[in-house]
């Protein structure tokens, strides 16, 4: 027989950003126990609101599956006498197993002594026990980024536990915790609907939804952003759905009801990412543009409740709202009116980190790092002037009651400003994007200014950590080091501008050196810096879905030019069912295996002593190879750069076939050994191709 089994844990109100995770936390740690007890099941469904996480796990064995138990008795000397017969021990033994004496066995151990073994049947105990027994740990062991205690409990949870429903068929799993007993009893929602008394777990669900409750969260969600979708189709517009914003409304309410609200249209002209901000962040509410993507002065917010009385709701989110947007627009006024130069010179007041100095002494770095890679960049001194600039203020919005309030719109507000003060558009577009990419998905700075100011900034904050002995370690990246190497190394893929690594490192050491912020050695901050960028490459790779192997195979041939990582990349990529590729593949494994060979010996090939055409024709062949692929790799053009390489396919077979590479005379197979190092050498600039699995 199987029966059905639910268990739902309701709480107080959770934060809704946390609810996800809790759900899908207490949904594996049900079914990782369940596997564990060997407990059979079928289909599990995992259900979330603000207040409350279930799971329901259809056709529940009654039982745990039975098992044979191996059990250790005594040692093979005092099971055995002299006679070869069972000692009262040995008997003893295999009565408390439940076992006939001739049933018992001896083996080694693994440490070489021997002992007798006996083969127990394990009866499987009934499911209602176990779980009685196992859920109020499996409950309590669970954690969460915040947790909490209440009253005289030990137990921590993400909010105080209030009820508690387990279920095995139509029976109640009985259990206690934090005081609260196990029932049949939920609770609906908490002001439409009552407590329902539950007569098995399939009328969860429905029961639940006569209750005011959508308890499973993908249909809430669909309720939700098709009710949006009816009112944006009824008036015309667009409006804005953010999955982040979508995915904490949806934890926020039990029974939707989707509605639309307006402000005074005045506030359309404080800059749009201030309303937007306001409305996301401080409200929950949807922004709402035309079809051209301009800002209307209409919001779109979810309630947690039914239709009735929607027009007093509406009136007190508005109501809401304009507090918030006065605030904004005083703050953004205010901001307007100051100097940026007297900004950047209270920077010098606020610590941006006690080893690595205040705001001030970082956008002094940030500057020197970035009229270095302006330099190095080649821009005209125009450009080069602007990235001063723009480097020298770019973290003057930190100091404004804008970015106070609205921490994430640094930057934006810079550049807002800047062009107010009458900056240089280069300059206030520099400041507003300096610091995207800001997170996965977003775009890096657009312009060579945004650019070169960004990979400062970045390169300062990490080559900074670096140098005073902060390295991202496991999950722990209090800096977001991680995530602002991704940001420089997704600039240099993206915006035109590049570096090589090797020189962005050196640049940014050689510059906290000069301002005294040194405390690691600069080799052994670079090597950690040459790690941790190479892993951040990788990402990139593998993220774009490149092969591990090929992945492997050209990182070993070096990733100081990041973009030139990513063309060889894909031109291998492209290349894995080409026959030619293939062939080239195989006969650069040979001579690589060879040459691996030579790689203590001094000095060149020498044609004079070839004995064989076929050495000649491979020394031919690599001299005009080299010189094509050379020129095509200098020009970025990597894929017939690959392509060049095949010419060597045949000579080195022709070669393999005509003479012994490994010759008597010394000379030979030293001028032999030394070709194929030569050839080698040459084909790892692009990409150590023994990497490759062969399919």
């Amino acid at each position: 027989m199987v029966k059905d089994l639910l268990l739902e844990i309701g709480t107080e109100e959770m934060p809704a950003r946390l609810v996800r995770g809790a759900m899908e936390q207490l949904r594996d740690r049900l079914v990782g126990w369940m596997a564990e007890a060997r407990i059979a099941h079928g289909a599990v469904k995992a259900y979330a609101t603000p207040r409350r996480l279930a799971v329901f796990v259809a056709d529940v064995a009654e039982r745990q599956a039975d098992r044979i138990e191996e059990v250790r008795g005594p040692s093979r000397k005092a099971a055995i006498d002299a006679d070869g017969r069972w000692t009262q021990a040995a008997l003893g033994f295999a009565r408390a197993q439940g076992v006939e004496p001739a049933e018992l066995y001896v083996r080694d151990a693994g440490n070489g002594a021997e002992y007798v073994y006996a083969r127990k049947h394990v009866v499987g105990a009934d499911t209602v026990s176990v779980l009685a027994e196992a859920l109020p740990s499996l409950i309590a062991g669970m954690s969460f980024p915040r947790s909490m205690r209440w009253g005289s409990h030990s137990i921590k949870f993400i909010r105080p536990i209030r009820w508690l429903v387990a279920l095995f068929g139509d029976a109640i799993v009985p259990f206690e915790l934090a005081g609260v007993r196990s029932g049949r009893v939920t609770r609906g929602h908490r002001f439409l609907g009552g407590e329902l008394v539950l007569e098995q777990p399939a009328d969860y669900e429905d029961g639940l939804r006569r209750q005011c409750v959508l308890a499973d969260p993908d249909r809430r969600r669909q309720e939700i952003l098709a009710q949006i979708d009816r009112l944006a189709s009824e008036s015309g517009w667009r409006v804005v759905l953010p999955d982040d914003l979508i995915e904490e409304v949806l934890f926020l309410v039990e029974w939707p009801t989707a509605l639309v609200g307006s402000f005074d249209p005045e506030f359309l002209r404080i800059p749009p990412e201030v309303l937007t901000t306001s409305m996301r962040e401080h409200q929950r509410y949807f922004p709402v543009t035309d079809e051209s993507g301009r800002l209307l002065p209409h919001f779109v917010t979810v309630r947690d409740g039914d239709a009735r009385s929607l027009e007093t709701v509406r009136r007190g989110n508005e109501k809401v709202l304009r507090a918030r947007l006065s605030d904004a627009k005083f703050f953004y006024e205010e901001d307007l009116k100051l100097d940026i130069d007297e900004c950047v010179r209270k920077l010098d007041s606020i610590v941006f980190h006690e080893e690595l100095g205040s705001l001030g002494d970082k956008v002094r770095r940030v500057r020197a790092i970035a009229r270095r890679l302006a330099d190095m960049s080649a821009v005209d001194a125009q450009t080069a002037a602007w990235v001063d600039r723009a480097a020298s203020i770019c973290k003057f919005d930190l100091v404004t009651q804008m970015v106070y309030e609205f921490p994430e719109l640094e930057g934006v507000m810079g550049g807002y400003y800047a062009k107010n003060a009458g900056e240089p558009e280069p300059v206030a577009r520099a400041v507003a994007e300096h610091y995207r990419p800001r997170h996965a998905g977003d775009e890096p700075p657009q312009t060579a200014v945004g650019a070169i100011v960004g990979i400062a900034d970045k390169i300062d904050t990490i080559v900074g950590c670096f140098s005073i002995g902060i390295v991202p370690t496991g999950s722990a990246d209090p800096y977001a080091l991680r995530r602002q190497a991704s940001g420089i190394v997704q600039t240099m893929l993206e915006s035109g501008i590049s570096f090589p690594l090797s020189a962005l490192f050196r640049t940014a050491l050689d510059v906290h050196a000069e301002f005294g912020r040194m405390k690691r050695g600069s080799d052994e901050v670079l090597r950690d810096l040459a790690e941790f960028f190479g892993l951040r490459i990788r990402n990139v790779l593998d993220e774009s879905g490149t092969r591990y192997d090929v992945v492997d195979a050209v990182m070993e041939a070096g990733f100081d030019d990041v973009a030139t990582v990513v063309r060889k990349a894909r031109a291998v990529t492209a290349a894995l069912d080409d026959a030619a590729f293939r062939r080239f593949v195989e006969a650069y494994g040979r001579v690589a295996n060879l040459a691996d060979k030579a790689s203590g010996l001094a000095g060149s090939c020498d044609p004079a002593l070839f004995e064989h055409p076929a050495e000649q024709a491979l020394f031919d062949c690599w001299t005009d190879v080299a010189r094509r692929f050379g020129q095509r790799m200098e020009e970025g053009r990597e894929s017939e750069a690959l392509e060049a390489l095949y010419a060597l396919s045949e000579p080195v077979a022709v070669l393999f076939e005509s003479v012994m590479v490994m010759a008597e005379d010394e000379n030979i197979r030293r001028n032999r050994l030394a070709l194929l190092r030569s050839i080698a050498d040459g084909v790892r600039r692009f990409a150590e191709f023994r990497r490759l699995v062969k399919d």
